[in-house]
């Protein structure tokens, strides 16, 4: 039996401005802003790259205007094969029906008459040295991951034998110091207490990260601030995991009658409209939380791998009982 929780079932994409486009991809998109810095703010409407050549031509129909518009060597060829006054006219056409932002790839210079038509219409002008190939598959992923859904959960996130692995629950039930315990035996933390979660869209998976402030950092409560890096080496660390994997601790008490003592029951949580299998882990003096959280994780790799226990035992005792040796 599956049990879903529905608490997320909503999911949005991200919305961004050009400023998040020309920083998040200041390293690997290497452009520069031209025109139109008081236009960084408007809104990426359709995330994609899109190359006008059927609009420099003057058909507009279905003119992806919503998109950033790139030009290459192609592009900047034919444009200089037009008489001036047409080059001008073509352009100005563009910003007329939206166009809101040109990125010149393979280190062109802009045109001093584009830039002035970009600036009379408020819209923004990049460059860029990369090839135009090379800047539409690497913007690909950057405008990606700026649109993703986001959210964030309290909870600790571990890799735990290669898989990611949240643990979650009241405060004082230990998910620090078990993550601490799961680090010693050679596992990486990916973030303490506050989870930030982001959506790949592509591959309809949930990947877990820090926030940025508190990234490599931890809290012991009787020991304080640790710096994992410092102490255990930079292995210990993770920048972001795929989340395969929602522990929850409950308090013993708190469990009973509600736990399915074989494991056949399988619950999952909706996480920004991806469904993550998920476990509750009763919490009681003397249990062994670092070894049950790692158990935990062999146990749903046996799963994805499609060797169920429970299934296993049951054909078992099935066959025996038909031979009558129960």
């Amino acid at each position: 039996m599956e049990t879903v929780d529905q608490n997320d079932a909503t999911v949005h994409e991200t919305p961004f401005t050009l400023r998040d486009f020309v920083e998040a991809g200041k390293d690997r998109l290497r452009m520069e802003v031209v025109v139109g810095g008081g236009g960084l703010s408007r809104e990426v409407i359709e995330p994609m790259c899109n190359r006008p050549g059927l609009a420099l031509t003057g058909f507009y129909g279905f003119f992806a205007w919503q998109r950033l518009q790139l030009f290459g060597q192609a592009e900047q060829a034919y444009l200089d094969s037009l008489e001036p006054n047409v080059r001008v006219a073509r352009i100005k056409a563009l910003f007329d029906r939206g166009a809101y932002c040109l990125i010149f790839t393979c280190g062109i210079e802009v045109p001093p008459a584009i830039a002035q038509l970009a600036e009379e219409a408020g819209a923004v002008v990049c460059r860029t040295e990369l090839l135009t190939r090379v800047f539409f598959h690497r913007a690909a992923f950057v405008l990606e991951m700026l649109r993703a859904p986001r959210m964030k959960m309290y909870g600790t996130t571990i890799e735990v034998a290669g898989l990611g692995v949240m643990l979650e629950g009241a405060p004082g039930l230990g998910k620090s110091e078990t993550a601490l315990g799961l680090v010693k035996r050679g596992n990486a933390l990916v973030a303490d207490d506050l989870t930030c979660l982001r959506r790949d869209l592509a591959g309809n998976a949930v990947f877990a990260s820090a926030s940025p402030a508190t990234r490599n950092y931890m809290e012991i409560r009787g020991i304080g601030i640790i710096h994992l890096p410092s102490v255990f080496g930079v292995t210990a660390v993770r920048a972001e995991k795929k989340l395969d994997l929602v522990i929850t601790f409950k308090k013993m008490k708190d469990t009973e009658g509600e736990l399915d003592r074989t494991g056949e029951e399988r619950q999952k949580r909706l996480i920004l409209g991806v469904e993550v299998p998920q476990i509750t882990i009763p919490v009681a003096a003397g249990r062994d939380l670092v070894n049950l959280v790692e158990t935990a994780a062999q146990q749903y790799k046996l799963l994805a791998a499609g060797i169920d226990a429970v299934k296993a035992l049951d054909a078992q005792l099935c066959a025996r009982a038909v031979g009558g040796k129960i």
